[in-house]
């Protein structure tokens, strides 16, 4: 079994910074790849950021430049570097991993951290 456990949210100011922090337990043999999604509230889910086993990243054009998605393979960790954050940024923040368990590759996903934005 495969657990995530995501930490970081929290409230910041406009221009802050914060950085979300996934990382998964249990019967790991690699992490194949990750991402990190928001879901604002009567919005649906969006896809900011995700990153392959080689390290390769896509964004968003509603965080790039802003965002950094990383991984830490020895510690099967997937961070989310938030810079200039804005007010719109506020949302529930997502990680999913694909996660090789030694059988087969499955997709996670994070519990959810709060973000808010404000002054």
């Amino acid at each position: 079994q495969v657990q995530l456990v995501e930490s970081g949210g929290g409230l910041v100011q406009p221009g802050g910074s914060l950085r979300l922090t996934c990382a998964a337990s249990g019967r790991i043999r690699s992490i194949a790849g990750g991402a990190w999604y928001r879901q604002a509230s009567g919005k649906e889910r969006e896809l900011l950021a995700n990153i392959n086993r080689e390290g390769n990243t896509n964004y968003a054009d509603s965080v790039k430049g802003r965002f950094t998605i990383s991984k830490d393979n020895a510690k099967n960790t997937v961070y989310l570097q938030m810079n200039s954050l804005k007010p719109e940024d506020t949302a529930d923040y997502y990680c999913s991993l694909d996660v090789d368990n030694y059988s087969y590759i499955a997709k996670y996903w994070g519990q959810g951290t709060q973000v808010t934005v404000s002054s």
